[in-house]
């Protein structure tokens, strides 16, 4: 069964990539997890010092636009990391596929 995967990317503000892992680990992470949303893989880019990405999986696109918008939409969220969160980041992109239940599975061994 095919879902679907956004690979997000970040850039962030130079000096911030060990406050963002610490907000990521401590406060987003678990908070996507109380939201439902499969969070692969999350990490450092090792080709750019400023660089992050982070990938979710969801059962389709629908799923995909209810759950962030419950999450973004979440007065945990709102008054919770958020704005520790997006000070730190100067940009971000993300990139949406469709990927079988094995390759998803192997990028969360792969990347964890």
């Amino acid at each position: 069964m095919a879902r679907i995967i956004e690979i997000r990317t970040y850039t962030l503000h130079p000096g911030a990539a060990a406050e963002y892992e610490r907000l990521f680990d401590v406060e987003a992470a678990p908070l996507l997890a109380r939201h439902g949303i499969d969070v692969v893989a999350f990490g450092a880019s090792i080709g750019d010092p400023l660089g992050y990405y982070l990938i979710r999986a969801f059962d389709d696109l629908a799923h995909r636009q209810r759950s962030e918008d419950a999450f973004y939409g979440s007065a945990e969220w709102r008054d919770g990391p958020r704005q520790a969160v997006i000070a730190l980041i100067a940009s971000y992109a993300d990139l949406v596929l469709e990927l079988d239940e094995a390759t998803i599975d192997g990028l969360r061994r792969a990347l964890r």
